[in-house]
């Protein structure tokens, strides 16, 4: 009895040992086959319209799979409404350029003028940087002024100085990108701080002396050219930061300052008369200094000169008399 239990058992144990696998595989199987009924299912679905017969989970998949796929297009669609203007807006934004311009303004009372400007000029947030003035009287009086205002702010700064002060005789604009500046400076202070942070990491191991010193000396290199970035870096903040305004103010009887570039045979012509006369002036003006020196140095040379040469004459023997004896015939 207790052989036949034994058998038996031995048989179930066989049995479970052998259905084990058969189940895997046959799992393997209806995975497979259903992968494959799935791509099946979903390359018919591109042309037809759904099976019909799907269970409640299977429409439940399908919709949430299309919301899948569908809500990327969505949210690009959304995003190209609202995102995409913000990120254009922030590129405009971004943008680093530099605003200079030059002004000059006729005005009946040029310190009044310069007053105005300045408040003008204050209450966009901006500074005066520089200011020169010439006053022969009311009237023949002028005054350059050198702003610095936001970039915001700099057209109706622009326009208020033209139109409020006096009246506009002239106006030269000009503009300068220099984004791709700063972002390579930019690019390159970052790339040089990450070099200075391993150089001094690769400090700390050095062994010996020479790896110190060779190390060091890189690392002063670096840190130079640190330096030299960082200043770049300011002054293109500082230039993009703020526009410069350079106001000419002249009053009714005074000359006004020339802001245009001349070109041609008539500027050729006035620019190398202009040179001449400088070259004259700068002529004159050395003879003036050294006629002073000539009137003393000219005496002095003239009488060392009747010095040496009377000295030679007295040191110079007279020639001998020559002596003929009468010749024999």
């Amino acid at each position: 009895m207790a052989a036949a239990v034994n058998e038996t058992m031995s048989r179930i144990q066989h049995g479970l040992r052998l259905s084990v696998p058969l189940a895997a595989l046959l799992l393997l199987g209806t995975a497979c086959g259903g992968s494959g009924g799935g791509t099946a299912q979903s390359t018919s679905d591109r042309a037809e319209a759904p099976a019909i017969g799907l269970t409640e989970e299977g429409r439940y998949n399908k919709t949430e799979s299309d919301a899948q796929v569908k809500q990327p297009q969505s949210a690009r669609a959304k995003m190209s409404g609202r995102d995409t203007s913000a990120a254009i807006e922030l590129v405009k934004d971004e943008r680093a350029i530099i605003y200079v311009s030059e002004m000059g303004v006729k005005v009946k009372d040029v310190p009044a003028a310069s007053e105005k400007a300045k408040q003008i000029v204050t209450a966009a947030q901006g500074h005066l940087s520089k200011e020169e003035s010439d006053s022969f009287g009311k009237r023949d009086a002028s005054a350059r002024l050198e702003f610095k205002v936001p970039p915001p702010a700099y057209p109706g700064v622009l326009a208020r100085l033209g139109k409020e002060l006096g009246d506009r005789e002239s106006l030269r604009q000009g503009t300068e990108d220099v984004t791709e500046e700063v972002a390579d400076v930019e690019s390159r202070l970052k790339s040089s701080k990450s070099a200075l942070e391993s150089l001094r990491a690769l400090l700390k191991r050095a062994d010996t002396i020479g790896e110190v010193l060779q190390v060091e000396r890189e690392i002063n290199e670096r840190e130079a050219d640190l330096e030299s970035l960082q200043a770049r870096q300011k002054s293109l903040a500082e230039r993009t930061g703020m526009g410069t305004i350079t106001l000419n103010l002249f009053g009714p009887s005074a000359a006004p300052k020339r802001t245009d570039d001349s070109s041609g045979f008539a500027a050729g012509l006035r620019s190398g008369w202009h040179g001449l006369v400088d070259f004259a002036k700068v002529v004159l003006t050395v003879v003036g200094v050294l006629v002073p020196w000539l009137i003393l140095i000219v005496p002095l040379t003239a009488g060392l000169v009747y010095l040496v040469r009377r000295g030679r004459r007295r040191r110079t023997p007279p020639p001998a008399a020559e002596t003929g004896e009468p010749a024999v015939s």
